[in-house]
């Protein structure tokens, strides 16, 4: 690319070095500084920098994490090209150039690094192979250095996710889960103390122990289910069924559920009733967890709305809340271990798009306006499609 062309960039700049001014900077550095030899030993992931944040050196650890055996294969990528960023190649200008990336760790690492000030950030990737979806949890130091008469940053990566997997495990099992499980707890001692529990039946508290059990084990299922699609061992059992019966169902059941208390849920009473093959459990999980965090968004005495409509040969199902995201958040929805509910959890929006874009050949999206509040979106095919093993479904 042309250093000289003007490119358009909603964050970092856009300017790249030219070919061969990459390639005098790779061997005015590798040799001479001996990096190979300073680099082989660290765990860590390294890569070099130049000016226009382009990857001039690689290590041996990097090279093995991204499949190339050979450095020059990515010389004068960015850090995001090199990882296949879902929004490295969105605009022209790349890697650091749309507005996700003003949210990115790594890219406001480099920049600071490149004022000649070190930083150390948390970076969230969502990394796309073909049409299967990766999470990576990354914690990034960026070192400003200088190599002969010029100015390049030392940037270094390490991988996070089984430190961030185990802080949303230990939020879920040991705040959500213990909750739960001591309602019923509660619950059961009521029964237990009680001198006549049929009175303690007329005020529905054996309906009310139903319930906390149902969301018990269903918590469970949930991240039993999140560990088995990012392992790659989620098991996809595809079934017709009906999309207005499962919004019925779905609304039934969070209508009774603590997220839903002093707010409505409304079935859109133009929603079509299309039949669908597809894996009933699986779908049900996603567009429950756009009314549960459609619930959560909503303030009380607000009306959270379902609906689903067939568009071509597919099926659309929506979930719209009246109130709008921040920018900022919007621009993080599906990153793994990005929530809006504080550290340690961030796993709904993520599980939705892992589920339906790896397994069930599906698509998710959303739209968030003053005007017309949030709504979650996900199109799927009528009719299943099968797929080989060796084929990623998506």
């Amino acid at each position: 690319m042309n250093s000289n062309t003007l490119i358009e960039t909603r964050f970092a700049p856009a300017k790249r070095a030219a070919d061969e001014t990459i390639l005098r900077q790779a061997d005015q550095i590798a040799k001479p500084y001996q990096l190979d030899k300073m680099f082989s030993a660290v765990p860590n992931l390294i890569i070099v920098l130049n000016e226009e944040r382009q990857i001039v050196y690689a290590n041996a650890a990097f090279r093995q994490a991204i499949y190339v055996a050979d450095g020059h294969e990515i010389l004068g990528m960015r850090l995001g090209e090199a990882l296949n960023c879902i929004h490295a190649f969105e605009d022209s200008g790349g890697c650091g150039t749309t507005e996700f990336c003003s949210q990115c760790g790594a890219v406001k690492a480099i920049l600071k690094a490149q004022n000649g000030i070190a930083d150390v950030q948390e970076c969230r990737i969502l990394a796309k192979h073909e049409e299967n979806i990766s999470a990576l949890d990354l914690r990034v130091w960026a070192t400003p250095a200088q190599f002969g008469d010029e100015s390049f940053t030392v940037f270094s990566l390490a991988d996070i996710s089984d430190e961030k997997r185990r802080r949303v495990l230990e939020r879920i099992f040991f705040h959500d889960i213990i909750n739960t499980a001591g309602a019923i707890q509660g619950l059961v001692d009521m029964f237990v103390v009680s001198e006549d529990p049929s009175d303690l039946r007329e005020l529905n508290i054996d309906t009310m122990l139903a319930q906390a059990s149902t969301q018990l084990v269903d918590e469970i299922q949930a991240q039993a289910q999140l560990m088995a699609a990012e392992s790659g061992e989620l098991i996809v059992e595809a079934a017709p069924f009906y999309s207005k019966e499962l919004l019925q169902r779905l609304i039934d059941l969070y209508r009774n559920h603590g997220v839903a208390e002093e707010r409505l849920i409304q079935l859109d009473i133009h929603s079509n009733n299309v039949m669908i093959w597809s894996d009933r459990a699986l779908l049900s999980r996603v567009v429950g967890n756009m009314i549960k965090n459609a619930l959560e968004a909503s303030a009380p005495g607000e009306t959270v709305t379902v609906g689903c409509e067939q568009y071509f040969d597919y099926v659309r199902f929506w979930v719209h809340n009246p109130k709008v995201m921040p920018r900022h958040i919007q621009l993080q929805v599906f990153q793994r271990s990005f929530s809006t509910k504080g550290d340690g959890r961030g796993l709904g929006t993520y599980s939705m798009k892992l589920l339906t874009e790896t397994y069930l050949q599906g698509r998710i999206s959303f739209e968030s306006t003053p005007e017309k509040g949030t709504t979650f979106m996900t199109t799927y095919p009528l009719e299943w499609r099968e797929v080989s093993t060796s084929e990623p479904a998506a």
